[in-house]
């Protein structure tokens, strides 16, 4: 399967991301791509309050983007954020295009390192697979990637690919941890992992960086297929889905996983 990987860097403007969005679903499917991942927050960078971007699910933002999916033929996974009727909002992504409608709300909120997104998102509650091409997908945001047991959950639904998209933001060894942090869910998992981040962008204004770059797919043994570099960039990647199977019946890592036994002594 051909899946494009749109790496942007979202500003503030929901309409100027939702052109950048448009040209990413074009090259996609100028390029064949069945499939187009692009990143968290693309609707609306994080340097907007959430409250002040969010929309409903089938709001005019969304709407847009199911209409450019459906003309360019291709299914596409990107990240806004959605309201709930109070103040904090989801971090969602939508999945939509022919024969496909989904979504995700963000399962693990980055509460950490001083910054605290449950002040202004609400987790989401369930994990969430979909189907292209006879092929099931499975979908993480970004801090999810973290924690190995959402993506092994997926696996074990069913998923050869899970899909990431991020606004992975910079810092002191942030690129180190999310290159270490992504291989380590395919191996977990033994499944692709396409995780699309947004682009690094400079510091000044609408611009303020909520990405490092360096969007990557990984294989289910580890191997680093793409990486991007850092800055607004385009990909499109073929993908052997049917390799998985293969990979999982020589290395069962999902089947060998055991319920570790509490210790007696506590």
């Amino acid at each position: 399967m051909r899946i494009a990987l749109g790496q942007m860097a979202a500003t503030t403007d929901k309409v100027a991301n939702l052109r950048a969005v448009a040209g990413g679903i074009q090259a996609a499917s100028d390029h064949g791509a069945e499939l187009v991942v692009l990143p968290e927050a693309a609707m609306c960078s994080f340097a907007r309050p959430r409250l002040e971007a969010a929309e409903p699910f089938d709001g005019p933002w969304a709407t847009a983007v199911r209409e450019l999916a459906r003309v360019a033929g291709v299914t596409v996974v990107v990240g806004m954020f959605t309201t709930t009727g109070s103040e904090r909002v989801r971090n969602t992504l939508l999945v939509t295009g022919p024969g496909v409608e989904t979504r995700y709300d963000k399962l693990h909120l980055f509460d950490a390192l001083g910054y605290a997104e449950s002040r202004q998102i609400e987790a989401g509650d369930r994990a969430v697979t979909f189907e292209v091409g006879g092929h099931t997908f499975g979908l993480a945001t970004c801090y999810d990637v973290r924690f190995p047991a959402l993506f092994t959950h997926l696996a074990d639904a069913g998923a050869e690919a899970i899909l990431l998209p991020s606004s992975w933001a910079p810092g002191r060894d942030k690129l180190h941890q999310w290159r270490t942090l992504v291989t380590a869910r395919a191996m977990d998992s033994t499944a692709f992992v396409v995780a699309v981040d947004q682009a690094l962008a400079d510091a000044s204004g609408d611009h303020a960086p909520t990405g490092i770059g360096h969007s990557l797919v990984v294989d289910p043994t580890g191997t680093v297929i793409t990486e991007l570099g850092d800055g607004s960039e385009q990909a499109v990647v073929e993908l052997d889905l049917d390799a998985v199977a293969a990979v999982r019946a020589q290395l069962p890592v999902l089947r060998h996983a055991r319920d570790v036994p509490a210790d007696p002594g506590t």
